[in-house]
């Protein structure tokens, strides 16, 4: 089999860290030989965070190059944008439709760019959009944005809701078990 590739992206404190264990669980649990590396700037500042799956019969290295991945998780529209050349052709951008401004933003130095989903598909990417925000605080926590788009994610992998369920309660903590299962569970339905 040969190495698949995921990057997943986001701000800091969206979890992305979190839900990279969550996939690398579930393709250990699959019995795939998984590589998992995170790469995160001012991430406690609500800076940029990357991290990327790797997974196989043997993966040598956790980096993904540019032109690389076939699924890139975004947890916020315009990091999808940030980390668009790691994409392979024709790849799929699995995208949360919220937005949060940058500094160069808020202070008002640029816009925050517009028609990005239209954008992307222009460039031939595949693109599926949700309000991954709404169905977190429906599920009882906006944090859950990143266990929102893992259950998203779940619909590309042939991977029994059983794996997906198990490797939650190896990775969530258990007070917040019940909280993310619904996350999930509203992403996958959505």
């Amino acid at each position: 089999m040969k190495t698949h590739n995921i990057v997943i992206v986001g701000v800091g404190g969206q979890g992305s860290l979190l839900a990279c264990n969550l996939i690398g669980r579930v393709l250990l649990l699959e019995g795939y030989d998984a590589k998992v590396s995170e790469v995160h700037g001012m991430s406690q500042r609500g800076g940029s965070v990357v991290t990327y799956v790797r997974y196989g019969d043997k993966v040598n290295s956790p980096i993904v190059d540019n032109g690389q991945a076939e699924l890139l998780v975004s947890f916020e529209l315009l990091e999808a944008a940030r980390w668009f050349e790691l994409l392979a052709p024709g790849g799929t951008i699995v995208t949360n439709t919220q937005q949060i401004d940058p500094m160069p933003v808020i202070i008002g130095a640029v816009a925050y760019p517009k028609n990005l989903i239209e954008k992307f598909e222009q460039k031939g990417a595949k693109v599926d959009a949700i309000d991954a925000l709404t169905l977190a605080q429906k599920a009882g926590s906006a944090k859950a944005v990143n266990i929102v788009m893992m259950g998203r994610l779940s619909k590309y992998f042939p991977f029994s809701m059983q794996t997906w369920e198990k490797a939650l309660e190896e990775t969530v903590p258990a007070k917040l078990l019940d909280v993310n299962k619904k996350a999930f569970a509203f992403g996958v339905s959505s």
